[in-house]
């Protein structure tokens, strides 16, 4: 049954009803919301789970490590700087393929500080050996979550789940949560087949040599390749479940015979679709909704661009000193070489939280038809305040001399 609910407080419940034993939770806005509806849920009763406030996200990262490690179904949160510090323990969560999920309330990094929207927290972990997932809206941040948690327990891969920070995290949406029947029915208890046991003694993240390394890291890439077939079997059996798919890796809206294609994840999917639907010119526009940028859908793009003179590529971050955006590059290296592969012009957007609005759809179109749009632009800025900025930099205060 739909309900008006805070996508911080069902993004909760969902956890919630998968039944984490361990949640640990340290405050960063805008994730805090999600971690204190959890201590509530646990509090009267309705969650049976231990609940470990600690002192920083790093420690954050290492107690679910543990806990995950020892046999128990864990979950945390965070963002921006709260991921970055997490970084080294991302890496040792990802290395020993220990299976647990993190919701990324996406939000900047600073400097110059910034708590509003952008993918820049979550990108700048995206090789850290994670499976990342990213949601339109509320609804599949809570559909996402549940298959996060079957996923990752599947492959022994951990997932992120990327939600964008109070575009979504705090904004009221009609969601439909699952059952606890339906959930138990789809989730089956954790089993994690490597759990620590005194009585059966091994060693984890143990010194590897130069000459077993790079096989490690072999092996975890070939699990992430495996991953992508899990991915659609877990959408395909939560259709079963609710009639309700998320499109797996990538889904396309629009019309085939399109000829301009706009490719993009998060929330930003909402407010073009809805700009698409009343455009004139709808029937030359097709949406290619990146869900999955861990594993990258290097096939499935592939397959989406057929047909396509143009293809627009969103970014919400960037790699600074590079030609391109972060999505952006990783689309080029994709289509690399493909007959017929469409014009890429990859656009950056909304950093900052900067706002997103209905007539960005016509903006994108209308650069898509220039002949002379570069391959890469920042497609909302001010050239103005660059001007400003070459000489007082916006992330400083001077004070007058008197």
């Amino acid at each position: 049954m739909l309900e008006a609910i805070e996508g911080s407080q069902a993004i909760a419940r969902a956890v919630a009803m998968c039944r984490p034993q361990v949640v640990a939770a340290y405050p960063i806005t805008p994730q805090t919301h999600i971690v204190e509806g959890l201590s509530r849920l646990i509090a009267n009763g309705t969650l049976s789970a231990q609940y470990i406030s600690v002192e920083s996200e790093f420690s954050a990262a290492s107690v679910v490590m543990g806990a995950s490690a020892a046999g128990s179904r864990s979950y945390t949160a965070s963002a921006s700087q709260g991921i970055l510090l997490m970084t080294e323990v991302l890496y040792n969560i990802a290395g020993l393929r220990i299976p647990t999920v993190l919701t990324v309330a996406n939000r900047a990094v600073s400097a110059p500080l910034s708590i509003w929207n952008d993918h820049q927290d979550s990108m700048s972990v995206r090789d850290a050996g994670w499976i990342q997932l990213y949601c339109a809206n509320n609804q599949e941040a809570v559909d996402t979550t549940i298959q996060a948690f079957f996923i990752s327990e599947k492959t022994e891969i951990p997932v992120m789940v990327c939600v964008d920070g109070y575009t979504l995290t705090h904004t009221l949406e009609p969601v439909d949560i699952p059952s606890q029947e339906e959930i138990d029915a789809f989730l089956p208890p954790f089993h994690f087949r490597r759990t620590l046991d005194p009585q059966n003694p091994i060693t984890v993240g143990t010194l590897v040599s130069p000459d077993f390394f790079t096989e490690a890291r072999a092996v975890n890439h070939q699990a992430f390749k495996k991953a992508i077939k899990t991915i659609h079997e877990t959408d395909d059996l939560f259709f079963q479940l609710t009639g309700r798919r998320l499109g797996a890796l990538l889904s396309v809206t629009g019309d085939s015979t399109a000829k301009t294609g706009i490719l993009l994840m998060g929330s930003v999917f909402g407010t073009l679709s809805d700009a698409l639907f009343s455009h004139e010119e709808k029937d030359e526009i097709r949406l290619l909704k990146l869900r999955s940028f861990r594993p990258f859908p290097k096939e499935d793009l592939q397959e989406a661009v057929r047909g396509l003179k143009t293809l627009i590529v969103l970014d919400r971050s960037l790699s600074t000193g590079s030609d391109g955006g972060i999505v952006g590059m990783e689309v080029r290296s994709a289509l690399f070489g493909q007959k017929n592969a469409p014009r890429i012009i990859n656009a950056v957007v909304g950093l900052g939280g900067r706002d997103l609005p209905l007539s960005l759809l016509s903006r994108l179109l209308d650069l898509s038809k220039n002949p002379d749009t570069p391959e890469f632009l920042f497609a909302d800025i001010e050239p103005s305040r660059i001007l400003e900025e070459v000489s007082s930099p916006v992330n400083t205060v001077h004070s007058e001399e008197k």
